[in-house]
């Protein structure tokens, strides 16, 4: 079993995300940087990760998410529910609709987090993957920072390949998040992920040695 070496116990809960008693693994990047790759190899290797993503999904699926966007969205909102390729778009483009998104989910997300978290009782530490770290302001909440990056150009094609948007559109998303070469500068650790599939394993590799022992 994995234990967090004991230099990355940095915080005091008091000033930990949410408060918890475990340190953080905070796992950020930027979209299509590449984190569900280096994510899905940790998993592999036994660890568990709690998805951000995962968590707004999961609040989504509420009725009471769905109540929210038939009345303050409903132009994102049909006969079969929530439509979020326009629900998306909109957020990227009304600043508006972004905040009354952003004052839905971000109250409950705190309750989504500690509901996982109580699920992870074999690991010292909590491994958070986390897309806006920074832009949140979460990275000082953290113990320890993992950046998977890649070049602007690489995030840019990958969205437009990944969404079938337009270049636009996938420059606007880019937009809203701190620039990618800025984010590497903030990591505890860097990895890249530009290159092939067994050069990302090999980097994830090396970072598990620099951070955890087997117990």
């Amino acid at each position: 079993m994995k234990q967090l070496k004991s230099q990355f116990h940095k915080l005091k809960s008091e000033n930990r995300l949410f408060g918890l008693t475990k340190p953080v693994i905070a796992i950020t990047g930027g979209i299509a940087t590449g984190k569900s790759s280096v994510t899905e190899i940790l998993r592999r290797k036994g660890l568990g990760i709690i998805d951000a993503d995962k968590l707004v999904k999961s609040i989504y699926q509420t009725k009471k998410a769905e109540e929210y966007i038939q009345m303050n969205i409903p132009e994102a909102f049909s006969e079969e529910g929530i439509d979020f390729r326009k629900l998306r778009e909109l957020f990227f483009e009304s600043p508006e609709i972004k905040k009354s998104i952003e004052e839905f989910i971000y109250p409950n997300l705190k309750d989504a987090f500690l509901k996982e978290a109580s699920t992870m009782t074999q690991q010292n530490f909590y491994i958070y993957d986390v897309p806006l770290l920074f832009e949140r302001g979460i990275d000082v909440k953290v113990d320890a920072i993992i950046v998977v990056y890649a070049p602007k150009e690489i995030q840019i094609e990958r969205v437009i390949q990944r969404d079938r948007c337009s270049r636009d559109l996938a420059e606007k998303i880019l937009s809203e998040q701190f620039d990618i070469e800025s984010k590497k500068t903030k990591g505890d650790f860097v990895i890249s992920n530009a290159g092939s599939k067994n050069e990302l394993a090999a980097e994830v590799d090396k970072l598990l040695l620099q951070l955890f022992t087997e117990n």
